[in-house]
């Protein structure tokens, strides 16, 4: 076990974990912020994304030593109120179905709207590669993203 101070959502928070322990169960486990998902735990569907730094990562797979100096955003994070851009623009565009996906999903377009405040479908299309939703509300996503970036 080794102890790490970690800047998550603005706040420094520490904890005593192995440093292999991934920050999806860092964050879940022991700091007891479940919105990040638990999806596939190979880094695949996306639905573990959180930001390291600006950057939509997977936590599944990121271990705890390596986030340690990063400045770390989970979903919580985003806003307090659920007044983001992109939060509203989920709403608007009814794009939740069973919602599993969906902070996974809001991270990821969220770093790309901060990357790149207005992409082009081709854009869009490469940054969510990789966010997979069951309920296939990719077309939603998709208009969310565009009207979360006209509304930024």
């Amino acid at each position: 076990m080794a102890q790490y101070n970690l800047k998550i959502n603005g706040k420094s928070l520490s904890v005593d974990v192995d440093p292999s322990t991934p920050m999806l169960w860092v964050l879940r486990d022991h700091l007891d912020m479940v919105g990040t998902k638990f999806g596939c735990g190979i880094a695949q569907c996306g639905a573990c994304t959180i930001h390291m730094d600006g950057n939509a990562v997977r936590s599944c797979q990121l271990p705890v030593s390596a986030a340690s100096d990063a400045e770390i955003t989970t979903i919580e994070g985003i806003s307090e109120n659920g007044d983001h851009p992109v939060q509203k623009a989920w709403l608007e565009h009814d794009v939740p179905q069973c919602g599993y996906c969906q902070a996974g999903q809001i991270m990821s377009a969220v770093a790309l709207l901060k990357n790149n405040p207005s992409p082009s479908d081709a854009d869009i299309d490469n940054a969510m590669n990789g966010n997979i939703c069951r309920c296939g509300t990719y077309t939603r996503i998709k208009a969310a993203i565009k009207t979360a970036a006209k509304s930024a």
